[in-house]
C-alpha cells in the first residue's frame, strides 16, 4: 500500500503502486475458470527478459508535484482528485459551463446523462459564440458555414448514396444538431425580441 496521501486519501494514481485487490488471487482463479493463467512468471513469454527491479534514473520524486488549483476545476466522479497537471487555459463559463459541471458533478462517466449534457452544453456554448458574432463587424453566416452550399455545389448527395459509406445512418442526426440548434437560437432570439419591442411600445 502506498504510503504517499493527499488529504489523507492513500494515492494509486500517477504513482508505480499498484491498488490492492477486492479479491485474492486464489479466490478470483476459485471463481472464474481460467482466471490468471499467466500469473505465474515463468507462464509469461516475456520472462526472463521482463524486469520490475528497475531503477527510475533522474526521477526526483515518488508522487509528482501538484499544480495549485487555484479555482475549481471540474473531475468525474470517478477520479478522487485532480492529476498533478491539468489544463487552465479554457475556464468554463455561463450557462454552458454550469451544465458541464453538473454533468461532472451528478454523473458517471458510465452514464448516457453525463455525455449528453456534454454534447447539450457544446451545443450552447457554439450558438453564444454565434449570437456574439452578431455584435461585431464579421458576423457568423449558417448558410456558408454550415455546408448547405457546398451540399449542392459539390454532390453532397452522390458522395453518401450508394458508396457503402458507414457514416450515412447518422446523417439524419445530423440536421437536428446542427440545423435545429441554428433554428432554437433563431427561435429564442425572436422571441426575446418581440418581448422587447413590446415593451418599448409600452414604454
Amino acid at each position: 500500500m502506498s504510503h504517499d496521501q493527499s488529504d489523507g486519501v492513500p494515492q494509486y494514481t500517477y504513482t508505480p503502486d499498484k491498488r490492492p485487490p477486492a479479491e485474492t488471487s486464489e479466490q478470483l482463479r476459485a471463481r472464474i475458470p481460467g482466471w490468471g493463467v499467466d500469473l505465474d512468471p515463468a507462464d509469461r513469454p516475456q520472462v526472463p527478459r521482463e524486469r520490475l527491479d528497475l531503477d527510475l534514473p533522474g526521477v526526483r520524486w515518488r508522487f509528482p508535484e501538484r499544480q495549485p488549483e487555484h479555482r475549481p476545476r471540474e473531475r468525474s466522479i470517478e477520479h478522487g482528485t485532480l492529476p498533478p497537471v491539468f489544463g487552465t487555459a479554457q475556464p468554463l463559463h455561463g450557462l454552458s459551463g454550469a451544465i458541464r459541471r453538473r454533468a461532472y458533478s451528478r454523473y458517471s462517466e458510465a452514464r448516457a446523462a453525463h455525455w449528453l449534457l456534454l454534447v447539450v452544453a457544446d451545443r450552447v456554448e457554439a450558438r453564444g459564440a454565434a449570437l456574439r458574432s452578431f455584435g461585431t463587424l464579421r458576423p457568423d453566416n449558417p448558410v456558408t458555414e454550415t455546408g448547405i452550399v457546398a451540399e449542392v455545389t459539390h454532390h453532397g448527395w452522390r458522395s453518401r448514396v450508394g458508396r457503402g459509406r458507414t457514416d450515412v445512418g447518422h446523417h439524419s442526426l445530423d440536421v437536428v444538431l446542427v440545423g435545429g440548434s441554428w433554428a432554437a437560437t433563431g427561435a429564442v432570439t425572436y422571441l426575446l425580441a418581440r418581448r422587447v419591442s413590446r415593451r418599448a411600445r409600452r414604454a
